[in-house]
């Protein structure tokens, strides 16, 4: 057995770890990369073979967990993905939302191209792809272990990240020995609205963990809703309207209920308006509600009592271009609550447009924004931003709630390891970048637990298994420098495409031969 890290590994984004056990190759997520990671590492090459993947098993649905499932269905993947039911059921809106985005972007960079007389570009994938790799999903709920294959099982543990999201334990056996390989996803943090707290796990042989926030500690929950209901009181009294970005799914959903519960105390002021400004945000609204069982039981209670916890007096959905649009010729009274949660795309770039140069309105970051992210670029205390085509001035009052985030902090993170009874013998820290895995791993190791911050393409034979493996000392891990890799990847592809189009019975050798070389010889 080896576990082969191709993704959210020295990043945040585009989690992705693979494991060959046996004759089988099992994939722990397949996400997109975004912001400075997806310059840096790009999304079109894999670090391996799709077809040759048996199964995915999926921890969550964001998109930076599940963004390149509909590519690698594109490139041959046509084994199972496994995922809770809400899970699955949130993915089919994402995916088939993040498809139509790359499309629709293909498209506008083609415009572009064909008056420079350029070729074309394809999408990284299609709605069509989409709509393939959905078909391949299949729901396993939450404590039902479930044999893949002989020697290897499975069970789902809830996260509390998001709704659906999952820690993954794994019971394998190869010949005499067996192992237990638990794999974090992301970890939820405290207290977070209609989310459970995650399940602590009991023993674990080896350990896959995120580090997103390894090295800082998240503020009391309530403070922050506190200066939530403040801010947009004040804002309203000023005159001005309120920018929420959000994650469509988990973050807004969050935000409805806390706001729910400002309304029902009569805290919210009367002229303020909250409009849910993203379609996908409106479809996994749907979802959630479908899916209450998985709430906590705080809010499930609630429920039951009669308060529908994501709804309330002047919570409007926009729909439409249109109405989108008209909200952003609204200069007073209004929360905003649109997508995406980094200000990469979608409406809520239009409605920062609008916004971020008058100083008397206000914007709100409520989650992780990634490095090179247009979020984390306003975050960081830009003076300007260029939305459009045009320089926008920051005017608006900026915040930033950490607390309001669906991960573990620094504490959280170390009181769940700390509470696995039996284990880990390792350690592997992904999805963080390199200052707060560090922080984790020097927190972690000062208690006696041997931890690796893992690399992006690092390949680690699990230890117990030197006799079914060659040995490889740590010193010999194959690093590869990450654009030779994609170099030689992209190459790859090129001679399998190529060979799977000819027709060995009407092709002479010496012309395979000759393009072959020519696939080679490309840069």
């Amino acid at each position: 057995m080896r576990i082969e890290f191709s993704g959210a590994a020295g990043t945040v984004t585009g989690s992705s770890h693979l494991l060959r056990v046996k004759d089988k190759r099992i994939l722990l997520d397949c996400g997109l990369y975004q912001g400075k990671d997806e310059k840096d590492r790009g999304n079109d090459v894999f670090a391996f073979i799709p077809s040759t993947i048996d199964y995915l098993i999926l921890s969550h649905a964001h998109i930076d967990h599940s963004g390149r499932i509909p590519l690698l269905y594109k490139r041959g993947f046509r084994g199972k993905v496994f995922a809770t039911p809400p899970a699955k059921a949130l993915s089919e809106i994402l995916l088939m939302d993040s498809a139509f985005i790359h499309e629709q972007d293909a498209e506008w960079e083609n415009k572009k191209r064909q008056r420079k007389g350029l070729d074309p570009v394809e999408p990284l994938y299609t709605v069509k792809d989409a709509e393939g790799a959905l078909t391949l999903f299949e729901a396993i709920d939450f404590n039902q272990r479930t044999v893949l294959f002989p020697g290897f099982e499975m069970q789902f543990l809830e996260a509390g990240h998001m709704l659906g999201a999952a820690i993954t334990e794994l019971f394998i056996q190869e010949e005499e020995r067996k192992v237990k390989l638990v794999y974090t996803g992301d970890l939820g943090n405290q207290g977070i609205p209609l989310m459970k707290e995650p399940v602590e796990v009991e023993e674990a042989d080896f350990l896959i963990m995120e580090s997103t926030y390894g090295n800082r500690l998240h503020p009391d929950n309530k403070t922050e809703h506190e200066e939530l209901i403040k801010i947009i009181n004040e804002t309203y009294r000023k005159g001005g309207n309120v920018i929420i970005p959000s994650f469509a799914v988990g973050r807004t959903q969050e935000l409805l209920y806390i706001l729910n519960e400002f309304q029902e105390a009569g805290r919210l002021e009367r002229g303020v308006k909250v409009y849910v400004d993203s379609p996908l945000a409106s479809k996994s609204t749907q979802i959630f509600k479908e899916y209450s069982r998985y709430f906590d039981e705080e809010s499930q209670e609630r429920m039951r009592r009669g308060d529908h916890v994501l709804e309330f007096r002047n919570l409007f959905f926009t729909e439409s271009v249109e109405d989108s649009m008209e909200l952003n010729r609204t200069k007073k009274g209004c929360v905003i609550i649109s997508a995406s949660g980094m200000a990469t795309a979608g409406r809520i770039r239009h409605h920062l447009k609008h916004n971020l140069w008058r100083a008397e309105c206000s914007v709100i970051f409520v989650g992780y924004q990634a490095e090179g992210s247009l979020g984390r670029i306003i975050q960081d205390g830009a003076k300007t931003v260029n939305l459009f085509g045009e320089d926008i001035a920051v005017h608006a009052k900026i915040y930033s709630f950490s607390g309001l985030s669906g991960h573990a902090d620094r504490r959280g993170l170390y009181n769940w390891v700390k509470a696995i009874r039996k284990g880990p013998k390792e350690i592997f820290l992904t999805h963080g970048d390199l200052s707060a895995a560090t922080a984790l791993k020097e927190l972690l190791s000062g208690d006696g637990y041997n931890v690796r911050i893992a690399k992006d393409g690092d390949i680690v034979p699990i230890r117990d298994y030197v006799k079914l493996v060659p040995k490889i000392e740590e010193t010999d891990l194959e690093k590869t420098a990450v654009a030779t890799a994609l170099s030689r990847l992209r190459k790859k592809e090129e001679l399998i495409k190529y060979i799977e189009t000819v027709d060995f019975t009407k092709v002479d050798t010496d012309e395979i031969l000759k393009d072959i070389s020519d696939v080679l010889k490309k840069q």
